[in-house]
């Protein structure tokens, strides 16, 4: 299967082709360059205005003197509810180290202590100091500078902007050999081409659009997941989507990116209220509003639904020097026509990170040969149904290492893609709205079989509104769609609460879920369904 598209009309050629531009992509790109292979690198929008730029947390590595890679690796199973590759984290906190390290020889500044030592600090789930930060709340954004700096500096990492990926190219072993893309912008690749390599390498972040509200950039469309789906290869864990409790709520009509309202807010004082001033949070947990994030987010979506509401209220009015202690919550209100002194913040839950994605192993490889994937697009196993704190980025930087060395060990030569016939879709690009309501009213933060079931039938109602005429809100609708189908499969053949997975038909985790879902596209457009054994000793 593959999207409806004009036949390309010029073509590109590198060893390798990385589409994406956040850490895992721009730390691919560098780590491939160390062995002497050329990379064109794709990137949706602006080369800076991926996921990377925006994450406020920091990076988790166990440096710290008391710390180790054993009490990391403990605390990222307890939060991934037993369903972590074991394998694959041994990984991520053994190697992280030595990534974070190298990072920094790249150039990126952490915030230090008085003494000189890099600071670390500790965020929730983690029971050692070992988060890095730069910048207090800025981590994202000089993570992404110092790899675009060294980018920047090597001509043969050749940059396309403003290029959506759109599916790929295999050649007549069935191996992706490169991909189509469509360019926005004149000049001599501008519309749809297709660029060929020896090895393709997808990190294009997350798939937060899917969703009415999210913290996701609006370029994050799942472009990577869906290509990757009508390839043929596996996806898994998609079930498990993170949702932030408290994201400044912009209507129902709203698109794009909402910001966050810090949870640091409610450790100062804020409090929750709905549209009577009622503080609904207390009573529910014995922490009220401090409650555990998913906690919180449950609780609102409750109140919401039984009463009818749009979003909930946040109350700030009482912490003194807001403007002084939370200059970016206070920027995000009154860009919008809040006075967070005056006014409540009107806040509802948003889908805010992927546990799940393209499967793959140790070494980035998906299940179809020629194709890579790591950073949220992929599904290495390291989160399990719930994401540890700072483990992101983290997984970006050591999982790009470890797929740069294995294409530089197993680089075939290149080949010639051949035309193959089979099924198009492209969907009508009006239809993204009611797609993301459906997905978040009824495969959000709070699910069942009669919510799930419902949200499916809709989706698979706007899967008949075929439109002819290929562009970009298309393609991203299509992909959008192919991703909620999976998403909202796996969350019903799921039958238990685990994780960042609430079934509140099935409230309890069950040891027979200690098991991976994974979901397949046949080139007819057939679903099918899988499970994979939890990777343990």
């Amino acid at each position: 299967m593959k999207l409806l598209a004009p036949a390309p009309g010029w073509t590109a050629r590198a060893d390798v082709i990385v589409v994406g531009s956040g850490v895992a992509g721009l730390t691919t790109a560098l780590q491939v360059r160390s062995f002497g292979l050329s990379v064109l690198l794709v990137t949706k929008a602006k080369v800076d205005e991926g996921s990377t730029k925006w994450a406020q947390g920091g990076i988790a590595a166990a440096l710290g003197p008391e710390d180790s890679p054993g009490q990391h690796e403990r605390d990222t199973l307890i939060a991934g509810a037993s369903l972590c590759d074991l394998h694959a984290v041994r990984v991520l906190v053994s190697e992280g180290p030595f990534a974070v390290r190298k990072l920094i020889a790249r150039g990126a500044v952490f915030d230090r202590e008085a003494s000189g030592e890099i600071s670390l600090t500790r965020e929730g789930g983690h029971l050692r100091n070992r988060i890095l930060h730069a910048g207090g709340d800025a981590t994202g954004a000089e993570v992404s500078r110092a790899l675009l700096a060294a980018v920047h500096n090597d001509p043969e990492i050749e940059v396309v902007e403003d290029a959506l990926v759109l599916d790929a190219l295999k050649d007549s072993s069935g191996r992706v050999c490169g991909v189509t893309l469509h360019v926005i912008g004149a000049g001599t690749r501008d519309g749809v081409g297709r660029a060929l390599a020896r090895a393709t390498v997808l990190a294009t972040g997350g798939l937060g659009q899917v969703f009415a509200q999210t913290t996701n950039p609006s370029v994050s469309t799942g472009d990577g997941v869906a290509l990757a789906l009508r390839a043929g290869a596996d996806v898994a864990d998609v079930e498990f989507i993170q949702f932030h409790p408290t994201v400044l709520w912009l209507g129902d009509a709203s698109q794009g990116q909402q910001p966050l309202i810090s949870e640091a807010l409610r450790g100062e004082g804020a409090f929750l209220v709905d549209d009577d001033g009622k503080r609904f949070m207390v009573g529910q947990h014995p922490l009220a509003e401090l409650a555990p994030r998913d906690v919180v987010a449950k609780a609102i979506m409750r109140h919401m639904n039984a009463t009818g509401a749009h979003h909930v209220w946040l109350d700030v009015r009482e912490i003194e020097r807001f403007s002084e202690r939370f200059p970016t919550v206070f920027a995000s209100c009154t860009a919008h026509g809040i006075d967070p002194m005056t006014d409540l913040i009107p806040v509802a839950p948003a889908s805010h990170y992927a546990s799940g994605g393209v499967r793959v192993d140790l070494n980035g490889r998906t299940s179809v040969s020629g194709l890579y994937a790591c950073g949220e697009t992929a599904c290495s196993g390291v989160h399990g149904a719930n994401r540890l704190a700072s483990n992101s980025l983290l997984e970006g930087l050591v999982f790009s290492a470890r797929i740069a060395e294995d294409i530089a060990k197993n680089l075939p030569d290149f080949s010639d893609p051949i035309a193959i016939n089979e099924p198009t879709i492209l969907l009508d690009p009006g239809d993204r709205k009611a797609l993301q309501l459906s997905m978040s009213a009824g495969a959000g933060v709070l699910r069942s079989a009669r919510s799930l079931e419902k949200t499916e039938n809709e989706l698979l109602t706007l899967g008949n509104h075929n439109s002819e005429e290929p562009c970009v809100e298309a393609w991203e609708t299509t992909n959008l769609y192919q991703l909620a189908l999976a998403i909202v499969k796996s969350a019903l053949v799921r039958q238990e609460t685990r994780g960042s997975h609430w079934r509140e038909d099935f409230p309890e985790n069950e040891t027979a879920w200690l098991k991976r879902i994974v979901q397949h596209l046949d080139a007819r457009g057939v679903w099918s369904t899988t499970f994979e054994e939890v990777m343990g000793e």
